[in-house]
């Protein structure tokens, strides 16, 4: 194994496209004026926490939004506070700067009922020294006179307000319309060499940097068991028997509502477009812990970017009470949704099983390149059609017309059916499944598309 000459250390490397990251849109605000609301709404499902309680949302969370073709992630921030009477707001307001460092655009959200705040002026002054792309967003507006009344807010000096109700949805695809606007235009993709791209994720402390350590065998990040040590992504490229892999080491994503002094000024922003880059992430979990709410919120994170995965159980070497075994249906328990990934033990620390992570890296890497003949999809599916009925609806049921395997990286079927309404998440899990048994796709995920019979 042996490195390659540069990773960070200022030497030129090889021109190659590292594909873009989708776009961030933050949600910036006091406590209580809806951002988590707003946030659900526009994602279109329930995923962050709301209730009428100051300071519900602490540590930013995120959601892939697709508008009309156009994608971008958005996050919900927690309320800035400018006295901050305690360590949990101060790392709060932490948060929420890193937030307004790494957005492309901000979303400044305020209170309609309410009114101009001394709080929302302060937060004006500082969005506005940004010099980022912002909307000021009027929440609650939830009738006509309130929309009415937005026009105080013009006092903020941040131009239109745009009146909205994230919790009725009124005003929301305005809102949408003017994002897509904003959105930054996507770069030219350029040639890229063939180079498998692994982002080391997890939460902090888990042993991301000490594993890159290990695999380049010498150290090219700084490993401290003070957990947020790593801020930003790091890139080492590393040649394995002549095959190139640049890896890319994140800071961790830390557990919701964990707060200590000074180490929360971690890149949760930065990580996430570290996965987008990312052809396939090593997620490591801690042995001694095994699996944690915030572990399965970077899966799920994962495969909403349909990117290939491989579970590491770090620190094997000081696991106590529990066999490969037990810990492996334990794991594949909590991992249910994820079933197609691999599972391997290892110790960075001691260097243990390191060479099957890249073997299985490679492995996995293949399975995203594989192409499969559209007569053997075709063959797969229709024995799967005729072996369990397909769903309906009242007395219109599903026909499946034609499928074919349409792109790579992720492997992406396309199904041409009667009418695609008819679909079943559940009959939708049954053919992946078909298809994972008749062709594999370790450790990847395969995205399914259902179009009806003439959609383009």
């Amino acid at each position: 194994m042996k490195a390659a000459p540069y990773a960070n250390s200022g030497q030129e490397e090889p021109e190659m496209e590292t594909k873009a990251s989708k776009p961030i849109v933050a949600i910036i605000g006091r406590r209580n004026v809806g951002k988590s609301t707003l946030l659900n709404r526009l994602a279109g499902r329930r995923l962050a926490i709301v209730a009428d309680l100051p300071g519900t949302t602490r540590d930013r969370l995120f959601a892939n939004v697709n508008w009309q073709g156009t994608e971008f992630n958005l996050v919900d921030t927690g309320g800035l506070e400018f006295k901050p009477d305690s360590d949990i707001t101060q790392a709060v307001n932490e948060q929420v700067k890193t937030a307004i460092i790494d957005a492309d655009i901000i979303l400044f959200l305020v209170d309609a009922k309410g009114g101009v705040t001394a709080t929302d002026l302060e937060i004006a002054d500082l969005l506005r020294t940004s010099r980022k792309p912002l909307l000021l967003v009027t929440n609650k507006a939830d009738n006509d006179r309130l929309e009415n009344e937005v026009v105080e807010f013009f006092a903020l000096g941040l131009g239109d307000p745009l009146p909205i109700s994230a919790y009725h949805g009124r005003g929301t695809n305005d809102l949408l319309d003017k994002i897509a606007l904003l959105l930054p235009a996507t770069p030219p993709v350029t040639t890229e060499p063939d180079i498998m791209k692994l982002a080391i994720v997890g939460r902090p402390n888990v042993g991301k940097s000490m594993l890159l350590n290990a695999i380049a065998g010498e150290e090219r990040a700084i490993v401290s068991h003070l957990p947020g040590t790593t801020r930003d992504a790091i890139d080492t490229k590393l040649d394995f028997n002549g095959q190139s892999v640049l890896f890319i080491d994140t800071a961790g994503i830390r557990r919701r509502g964990r707060v200590g002094a000074g180490v929360e000024r971690y890149s949760v922003l930065r990580t996430l477009k570290a996965i987008d880059r990312a052809d396939i992430a090593l997620l490591l979990l801690d042995a001694t812990e095994l699996v944690t709410a915030q572990d399965l919120h970077i899966a799920g994170y994962i495969q909403q970017a349909s990117k290939g995965v491989i579970l590491l159980v770090n620190k094997w070497d000081i696991a106590e009470g529990l066999t490969k075994e037990e810990c492996t249906r334990y794991i594949k328990s909590k991992f249910k949704f994820m079933s197609y990934a691999p599972l391997l033990f290892i110790s960075a620390k001691l260097g243990q099983g390191l060479d099957r992570v890249i073997k299985q890296a490679f492995s996995v890497y293949q399975e995203r390149f594989k192409r499969i003949p559209t007569a053997e999809v075709n063959s797969v599916i229709q024995e799967a059609m005729s072996a369990h009925n397909p769903p309906r609806k009242v007395n219109k049921r599903l026909k499946l017309l034609y499928t074919t395997q349409a792109d790579i990286n992720p492997p992406t079927f396309v199904f041409f059916v009667n009418d695609a309404r008819l679909m079943h998440f559940s009959f939708q899990r049954y053919l992946e499944n078909k298809l994972r048994r008749s062709f594999g796709f370790d450790g990847t995920p395969l995205r399914l598309v259902f179009k009806t019979r003439g959609e383009q």
